[in-house]
């Protein structure tokens, strides 16, 4: 069943493509996070181009992460205070990236600069989850002189100056942390497709010291708010968002997740983990082959 892809330009499988949304809506359901940093990869894999991947990856994002929030707010798991700032550092951060988007895509640079963040960025978050599981199952014997530190959040951000009360996430820090946070993550939505969260959770819970409780939720008012933002952005400037694919995404997507929370239920989440770390491991690592490998030939003519 081939289908046209407009803005990327070529004819795909959409039982495939449906399928690979399905695998990384299966993985977020497994483990929690948003599937994007495996979304962006895989379409690249299967030949689409890296801009188009981004683009359309964001689309998706924004779709799944809806029910999220409504789902999180029903138990009153969001901050809004939290989460307005985050949004607005994140809408910054968009404007930012869409611009240092652009600028690489007319410098014909735009593929190579989303490999190698996702080679560098894949490969650190695959590391430090896949010791963490070690560690929690055991393969690893934690140090036993390691201090444990009292204080919630990073000493850094307590410096910072005018200090806000979150009272929802039990905080009283400086605004300009999360701003900043969102900022970042705003650039990282735009240059790589993804929400961000499997960045902004761990900060939000050991720099800024937020309460658990709150920290899925608010995370998933960012991203909704910032990835829609972001596929505006791509839509109107880069002209990269491919609605048919970002649909065929969603629609695998959706299904999968319900599966892999169900499997979760049933699963070790120690075991869960490092399954994922593997499996981001893979990718980087593929993902850096593609860079280093040089193809037999190089330059190829077809005929029209």
């Amino acid at each position: 069943m081939d289908i046209y892809l407009p803005i990327a330009g070529l004819s795909v499988n959409a039982l495939v493509i449906i399928a690979l949304g399905g695998v990384v809506g299966l993985l977020s359901g497994m483990v929690g996070v948003g599937g994007g940093f495996l979304t962006t990869p895989i379409l690249i894999f299967y030949g689409i181009p890296p801009a188009v991947a981004v683009a359309s990856s964001t689309t998706q994002i924004t779709g799944t992460s809806v029910s999220g929030m409504l789902a999180h707010r029903r138990r009153r798991g969001v901050d809004y205070r939290m989460g307005a700032v985050l949004v607005a550092g994140g809408f910054l951060g968009a404007v930012a990236g869409g611009g240092l988007f652009r600028l690489l895509q007319d410098t014909g640079q735009i593929d190579t600069v989303i490999a190698l963040l996702y080679v560098v960025l894949l490969g650190s978050i695959g590391a430090l989850m896949a010791k963490e599981a070690a560690t929690s199952l055991d393969i690893i014997k934690p140090r036993k002189n390691a201090a444990k530190s009292s204080r919630r959040h990073n000493p850094i951000i307590a410096m910072l100056p005018m200090r806000w009360r979150f009272y929802q996430s039990g905080l009283y820090i400086s605004p300009l942390a999360p701003l900043l946070l969102g900022f970042f993550s705003g650039i990282l939505t735009v240059l790589l497709g993804v929400g961000g969260g499997f960045l902004v959770v761990p900060a939000m819970i050991y720099l800024l010291g937020m309460s658990t409780a709150v920290v899925i939720g608010t995370s998933l008012m960012q991203i909704l708010f910032v990835t829609a933002a972001t596929t505006l952005i791509h839509a109107t400037t880069t002209k990269s968002v491919d609605i048919v694919l970002a649909v065929l995404l969603l629609v695998g997507s959706v299904i999968g997740a319900q599966f892999g929370a169900r499997f979760a239920q049933k699963a070790k989440p120690e075991l869960l983990r490092m399954f994922l770390a593997i499996i981001v491991l893979s990718v980087a690592f593929r993902m850096a082959l593609g860079l280093g490998w040089r193809p037999p030939d190089i330059y190829t003519i077809e005929p029209l």
